[in-house]
């Protein structure tokens, strides 16, 4: 069986670029901890809300690494006297990676009632009409 790439369509030029971001999309971790939501808000804007109860604001780090958004948890242990009868909320590290597309901007994160919303934006397209000169042999 032939592996089914966007080099097989002579049309598509120039997608090497989203081949490869689909095969490290692909290879990401889908752990489910922490559980996320991704809204569009408007036409060209997004919000990704994760559920992070128990995390404070310095326990966690949104970094942008190479077109790919990065949301970081870890927890400090606050006390290591407390003795648990019975631990059933998580406190374990997690790293959530979401790919964002050429002009997407990551915008400001805010923290409420447990749960972190960072929201993006997208550049509104332009509509370019180029013409080219042919020159003559």
């Amino acid at each position: 069986m032939t592996k089914l790439t966007l080099a097989s369509y002579p049309h598509m030029l120039g997608f090497e670029q989203l081949e490869r971001v689909l095969e490290r999309t692909a290879k990401s971790g889908n752990e489910g901890y922490p559980p996320f939501n991704i809204e569009q808000t408007s036409d060209y804007s997004y919000r990704i809300t994760l559920a992070v109860a128990g995390f404070a604001e310095d326990d966690l780090a949104i970094t942008v690494e190479d077109r790919q958004l990065v949301i970081r948890g870890r927890q400090h242990d606050d006390g290591e006297d407390r003795v648990f009868l019975h631990r059933g909320i998580a406190a374990r590290q997690f790293q959530r990676s979401f790919v964002l597309a050429d002009g997407v901007d990551v915008g400001e994160a805010q923290m409420e009632n447990g749960l972190l919303h960072v929201d993006l934006t997208r550049a509104k397209p332009e509509t370019v009409v180029q013409t080219i000169k042919i020159k003559k042999g």
